[in-house]
C-alpha cells in the first residue's frame, strides 16, 4: 500500500543541510498496524505528514496504492488522500463554528457526497460512537475524551483505507487512552484499516504489529511486539 524510497528531508541553513529525515525506506502492507516512535525532533511527525501527503521531501519516492505520489498533480494528490486517508491529531483540529454533527459531515462535503447520503451516514457514525446526545454541542461544550471521539468519528467518516493518528491519546486520561486504542485494534481487525500512529507510549506502541523506532531522522531499528492485544 505504502512504500517509501530514499525518503529525506531537510533545511538549508548557511549552506548547510540540516536533516529531519534521512533515507528513510519503508514498506507498510494493506491493513497493517504500525507504531513509529522515537525521541522529540526524531522526525515522527514529519514522516507522517509526508505519509499523509500534507508535506513533501527533499528527496526520495513514495508510492500510494500504486500511484507516484509525488508526480501527481496537486489537485489529484488531493483528491487521493481526501479519498483514503483519515487524519486522527493530538490536539482534536476540530472546527469551533461547527457542531458535533457539522465537524463529522465536512469530509463527506469535500467528496461531493448528497445531503440525505451524509446525513444516514453521519447518524450512523454518532450511534457507533455513542455520541448521538452530543451532535448539536459545540467543540469547547465537550470534554477531551469527546473531542478525541469527534475527531476520530471525523478521521472515519468517510471510510478511508488508512489512519494516521498523531498522538491521538496525548491529551487523554488512562482510561479514554485505552477505549481509542481498543476502537484503533477494532477497526484495523475488523474493517482492515491500516493504521499509521506516532505515539511516545510504549503501551499504545504495543498495540501495532510493527514499531518503528526513529533516531535522529533515521530508522533505528523495527520491533515486532511480543505483546498483541486480541
Amino acid at each position: 500500500m505504502i512504500q517509501l524510497q530514499h525518503i529525506s528531508k531537510w533545511i538549508t541553513i548557511g549552506g548547510n543541510h540540516t536533516f529531519i529525515l534521512k533515507d528513510i525506506n519503508l514498506s507498510i502492507g494493506e491493513g497493517e498496524f504500525v507504531s513509529i516512535m522515537g525521541p522529540s525532533g526524531s522526525g515522527k511527525s514529519t514522516l507522517l505528514n509526508i505519509i499523509g501527503m500534507l508535506d513533501q521531501p527533499s528527496e526520495g519516492s513514495y508510492m500510494f496504492m500504486d500511484q507516484d505520489v509525488f508526480s501527481l498533480k496537486e489537485k489529484q494528490r488531493s483528491q487521493l488522500y481526501k479519498s483514503h486517508i483519515g487524519f486522527v491529531f493530538q490536539a482534536y483540529h476540530l472546527i469551533d463554528e461547527l457542531t458535533v454533527f457539522e465537524n463529522i459531515e465536512t469530509p463527506l462535503i469535500y467528496q461531493n457526497h448528497k445531503s440525505g447520503e451524509r446525513k444516514a451516514i453521519v447518524a450512523d457514525i454518532l450511534d457507533r460512537f455513542n455520541i448521538v446526545g452530543k451532535k448539536d454541542l459545540f467543540p469547547t461544550q465537550l470534554s477531551g475524551g469527546q473531542q478525541q471521539l469527534v475527531g476520530i468519528a471525523r478521521a472515519l467518516v468517510a471510510s478511508p483505507k488508512l489512519i494516521l493518528a498523531d498522538e491521538p491519546t496525548g491529551n487523554l486520561n488512562s482510561k479514554q487512552g485505552e477505549e481509542i486504542m481498543e476502537l484503533f485494534t477494532k477497526l484495523n481487525k475488523e474493517d482492515g484499516v491500516t493504521i499509521i500512529q506516532v505515539t511516545h507510549s510504549e503501551k499504545n506502541a504495543a498495540y501495532g504489529s510493527r514499531i518503528i523506532h526513529l533516531m535522529d531522522g533515521r530508522i533505528e531499528k523495527i520491533e515486532t511486539p511480543s505483546l498483541q492485544h486480541s
